[in-house]
């Protein structure tokens, strides 16, 4: 599976938070909001965008997941 981003969806369920406010809030493209479901590589400018809005590390966005676990 390689890198999962349901640690993402937990926070944003926690705050209340739905898809379209990441592109509303954080300023992301729906297309990279996209890339979420589907485990997609990110950049470290998006990675960095979560952090700071989120006020929070990459580990609390994102988990490595081995291939025999997904």
């Amino acid at each position: 599976m390689g890198i999962s981003y349901k640690p993402l969806f937990h926070l944003m369920v926690e705050r209340g938070m739905i898809k379209k406010d990441l592109v509303e809030k954080v300023g992301l493209t729906s297309t990279i909001v996209a890339k979420f479901a589907k485990n997609e590589h990110i950049s470290g400018d998006t990675l960095e965008r979560l952090c700071a809005y989120f006020n929070c590390q990459p580990g609390d966005i994102m988990e490595y997941v081995p291939e025999n676990q997904g």
